[in-house]
């Protein structure tokens, strides 16, 4: 992203849309969701697919467009070139300057900008919906006739390089998070920083923007989501003209390394000056959606929201409210991967408080949690707290259109995203206990420890 961007499209951001992702009240639970969202989708023949969102509350649109690539799909080495070539899709075509494009959206009202995460890449505008076409013109004509050479390369170069220096190397939670990573994930890509290694980034070529650009930028693997006040039979029609004439092309298949087994646990510590209290995580490998025992995906989800997803769950109130050693402490788990995810605690400690009172408070709680069974009413209430959490996706206009393209760059279906709220509240209790006994392993735990002190 274009800063300001989160380092690798924020883990924050995806916990937020798996809220997002059911549109039911608690009363609804028991009901099919086939129309979730209103959502349609076709296929152009040149591979391209498009989903339409109506939202007619205003006259605004959101058009995405979702590239099913990102970080953990570059070539050894050449680590950034995905977050690089989200930069130098602003920097012109053969007949848009560079700039001009975000001019032109400013220009007519708008407001836009793009992400990169490991596993996709995306560009939005937000704007008028009698603007759509506009914005449709200028997508595709920057998916077929980027210009990528020296004159864009050399300058664009130093902006991300300047990005990660102020997001990442002077920001201490983001530069431990990378640590972190590299400890969690033992031959992965994802152990490597979306926004790259400085070192790598420095030799970041015009011929490695256009090999990544030839090789992946094509129609037959994007995504475009519209949500708004439109209809599809517009989107269509415009859909045709626009990006219709992009020829298809030969895409590689997503192959990446396989995570080995993990077979002992890893420990991090990290002092800053410029940190004011002690962050403490602790994380394991996890299935997601697409890898891993996938069938533990949403019983992981009910998981985190029983051992951390509100203020009665027993992290919070065992370590919050009752022990008062933290000002937070939460769970967490995000199935939106193309590979393997993570699920893990994490909290803020209170001034005074030792790392090792702390872990063991926590791990009490949490043997407690585990052992005792994990009941039926509380898995019932965390499902209920989820799916009433997303009451008012239908009131959003962006977040159904981040929804439905994470899913559809991940591999997904429209079908997965519909059926959402069907397959939580179709969890139950085994489910979540064995999910947690499959995951929470402490001798192949990650415990992250980020505390106050001089680094010498």
């Amino acid at each position: 992203m274009r800063m300001p961007t989160p380092r690798g499209g924020s883990r924050a951001i995806l916990l937020l849309l798996l809220f997002l992702l059911g549109i039911a009240t608690p009363g609804m639970v028991g009901r099919a969701q086939a129309k979730l969202f209103d959502a349609t989708s076709f296929t152009l023949p040149n591979g391209l697919q498009v989903v339409v969102i109506p939202n007619h509350r205003a006259p605004i649109v959101t058009q995405m467009v979702w590239y099913k690539v990102g970080g953990a799909d570059e070539v050894a080495g050449v680590s950034g070139a995905a977050h690089f070539l989200e930069h130098l899709m602003f920097r012109g075509t053969k007949t848009v300057a560079p700039g001009e494009f975000s001019r032109i959206v400013a220009q007519n009202g708008g407001e836009e900008n793009a992400f990169t995460t490991h596993d996709y890449t995306a560009f939005f505008q937000n704007v008028a919906s009698d603007r759509l076409e506009l914005m449709m013109k200028l997508e595709a004509d920057r998916m077929a006739n980027l210009v990528i050479n020296d004159a864009v390369v050399t300058p664009e170069r130093e902006v991300i390089i300047e990005e990660r220096r102020m997001r990442i190397d002077n920001n201490p939670p983001a530069l431990f998070d990378e640590q972190l990573d590299t400890a969690l994930y033992l031959h992965h890509p994802y152990r490597i920083p979306t926004i790259g290694w400085e070192n790598e980034m420095h030799k970041l070529t015009a011929k490695d923007e256009q090999d990544f650009y030839k090789r992946w930028y094509a129609p037959n693997n994007a995504a475009v989501v519209i949500a708004g006040d439109v209809t599809v039979e517009q989107v269509k029609a415009l859909a045709e003209k626009y990006f219709g004439p992009i020829p298809s092309r030969p895409v590689p298949v997503r192959r990446r390394v396989e995570e080995p087994p993990k077979v002992a646990s890893a420990r991090l510590s990290m002092k800053s000056p410029r940190v004011t209290e002690i962050e403490w995580s602790r994380q394991w490998l996890a299935p997601s959606y697409n890898r891993g025992d996938t069938t533990e995906a949403y019983p992981l989800q009910v998981l985190a929201e029983v051992l951390g997803g509100s203020a009665a769950s027993p992290l919070y109130k065992g370590l919050v409210i009752d022990k008062g050693l933290a000002f937070s402490a939460g769970a967490y788990y995000d199935p939106n991967q193309f590979d393997l995810t993570t699920f893990g605690f994490n909290a803020t400690l209170k001034h005074g408080v030792t790392v090792g009172d702390f872990e063991t408070a926590l791990d009490g709680i949490v043997k407690n949690a585990l052992e005792g069974g994990i009941t039926a009413d509380e898995v019932e209430r965390a499902k209920q707290r989820m799916i009433a959490a997303a009451t008012y996706a239908r009131d959003s206009l962006s977040g159904p259109a981040r929804i439905v393209g994470t899913a559809l760059a991940l591999g997904r279906t429209l079908d997965d995203v519909q059926s959402w709220p069907d397959k939580i509240a179709a969890v139950t209790p085994d489910q979540v206990r064995e999910a947690a006994k499959a995951v929470i392993h402490d001798d192949i735990a990650v415990t992250g420890v980020l505390m106050p002190g001089p680094t010498s």
